[in-house]
């Protein structure tokens, strides 16, 4: 019963908790921002279109969330190449993200594939891709645009 109490308590804090957050801001920028994709190991990160073999995914590369030059989060793709990573709306503006804020593959190209650049990062911009709504919470999802290298 106890048990039951608490977790009774518990839901009534975050309902409250997110009911107040959302009368203090509009629905996209108390938003939780979820940027995901998938890299591929080619020099766009993408697939490539008429490969004589499939573009392999580019697997266990670091991905980073850069804004105004500082990493402010990493996560590293799966074995599909694919990556997710949440920021959280109280610390991020999205206009500020999507002005100043870039997706950046740390992991040098030449370690999915040795036949491609070893010194230069993909980098690439983010887009908005819609927005999703789980119960209470507004999430707004943004995705990578085109890649391109950069050298380091």
């Amino acid at each position: 019963m106890a048990m039951k109490s608490i977790v009774l308590v518990s839901l009534l804090v975050v309902v409250f908790a997110s009911s107040q957050a959302e009368a203090q801001v509009p629905s996209v920028s108390g938003s939780l921002i979820n940027i995901n994709g998938t890299i591929f190991c080619s020099l766009n990160g993408n697939i490539v279109p008429n490969a004589v073999t499939p573009t392999p995914a580019f697997a266990n590369a670091l991905v980073q969330v850069t804004c105004g030059g500082n990493v402010v989060a990493s996560t590293i793709t799966n074995a599909a190449g694919i990556f997710n990573i949440f920021l959280n709306p109280l610390q991020f503006l999205l206009s500020s993200v999507l002005s100043s804020c870039q997706v950046v593959v740390a992991t040098p190209l030449a370690s999915c594939n040795a036949s491609l650049p070893a010194d230069g990062l993909l980098q690439a911009r983010l887009q908005l891709a819609g927005t999703t709504v789980l119960g209470l919470l507004n999430v707004v999802n943004l995705v990578p645009a085109l890649f391109q290298i950069i050298q380091v």
